[in-house]
């Protein structure tokens, strides 16, 4: 069992930086695959990045790719998204998930066994 719980969220300027967290509960954290999706108002859920169980390869979405770098501290048991250069159109609900298969962040929408409760970033232009 892993329970998640997302925080750092808030309202910023077009430009600006964010860095959310996602602190994990369970003892088997090492094993899982993490990610980050998020979804707009009226829009599907969609991928944002993931990232191994040995920390050792990330993957982005192109819209993200070049401003957002996720990682992992497993001392921690949390999971970062540090978002650079926002934009307008990355304000959303941000949920970071956790699966041990990382084919669950391929498919349209994430079908990740864990999810956290999200925590909306807001960018204003």
């Amino acid at each position: 069992q892993v329970q998640l719980v997302e925080s750092g969220g808030g309202l910023v300027q077009a430009g600006g930086s964010l860095r959310l967290s996602c602190a994990a509960s369970g003892r088997t954290f090492s094993r899982y695959v993490l990610g980050w999706f998020r979804q707009a108002p009226g829009k599907e859920r969609e991928f944002v990045a993931t990232i191994t169980s040995s920390g050792g390869f990330t993957s982005y979405a192109d819209s993200v790719k070049g401003r957002f770098t996720i990682s992992r501290d497993g001392a921690k048991n949390t999971v970062y998204l540090q978002m650079n250069s926002l934009k307008p159109e990355d304000t959303a609900v941000y949920y970071c998930a956790a699966d041990l298969s990382p084919r669950s962040f391929r498919i349209a929408g994430g079908t990740a066994e864990y999810w956290g409760q999200g925590t909306q970033v807001t960018v204003s232009s």
